[in-house]
């Protein structure tokens, strides 16, 4: 590759970053404007949106809501998907791979279909109300996948001799796979259920269709957004940023993630 098509790959990616960057920076930094109107000048540099936001009781009910789901859902689909990665990671691949398919079809599917899908199964088949119940089966479907992939990716490179002289010094499967298996793989655990929560925290399609009542924060901000175009609402959006990319980056972490 000749010099200048080398500055040409770099300044696209270059356009690129800062087309994807832009639109992120200027909601953080309108989050602190003074101005009421989200253009420039921005007024000065103030936190008064912030205080009207955690004074507003309908944002706290929603926040509330957004770490009971999250949280349920990280517990569960990590401890789910991390069995089923252990138990297709020594399948032959013949069965494993079709599985896998299977397993991560919500993933490659319209969030607005599998959302349509998930209401219409709720209330005419199941006859089950909506609650925040529904809402973390609902993210459990878009975040298992995450987790199966990531463990599953890890487990094949995973030293199977350590489990079978565990085995072959009398430690039954469920003593080998907390002394021997669960160590090895902890960090990648964790990132994998890292990554679930920021799927979560961010989920609004399924939310929004199987939610009854109340809101997690997305679905308050849309909701702030067909009323009004409040300042606060780039408060909200930068704290779920915040939460969303650390969560994230701690998850790359954790788990050793290598480009």
């Amino acid at each position: 590759m000749n010099r200048s098509s080398e500055w040409g790959w770099w300044g696209f990616g270059a356009l690129v970053v800062v087309f994807m960057t832009t639109p992120l920076i200027l909601v953080v930094l309108f989050s602190f404007g003074e101005s009421a109107l989200t253009n420039f000048p921005m007024g000065g540099i103030t936190w008064k949106w912030y205080d009207e936001l955690f004074a507003n009781r309908e944002f706290w009910k929603a926040f509330r809501n957004s770490l009971t789901i999250a949280g349920v859902v990280v517990v569960v689909s990590t401890v789910i998907g991390t069995m089923a990665a252990l138990t297709l990671a020594r399948m032959r691949p013949t069965l494993s791979q079709p599985l896998l398919i299977a397993l991560c079809l919500p993933v490659m599917m319209p969030p607005l279909v599998i959302a349509i899908a998930l209401l219409v199964y709720y209330v005419r088949w199941v006859g089950v109300e909506l609650s925040l119940f529904t809402v973390i089966l609902g993210h459990l479907l878009v975040t298992q996948p995450f987790v199966i992939l990531i463990v599953y990716a890890r487990m094949a490179t995973f030293n199977y001799e350590l489990i079978d002289s565990a085995r072959d010094l009398g430690a039954n499967s469920w003593v080998t796979f907390l002394t021997v298996t669960l160590p090895i793989i902890r960090s990648t655990v964790i990132g994998a259920g890292l990554i679930a929560l920021a799927v979560s925290l961010d989920e609004f399609l399924i939310t929004f269709f199987t939610i009854s009542g109340g809101n997690t924060l997305p679905t308050f901000v849309f909701g702030k957004i067909r009323t009004e175009m409040d300042p606060t609402i780039n408060a909200i959006a930068t704290i779920l940023l915040v939460l969303t990319v650390s969560s994230t980056i701690i998850a790359m972490k954790v788990s050793r993630y290598r480009a």
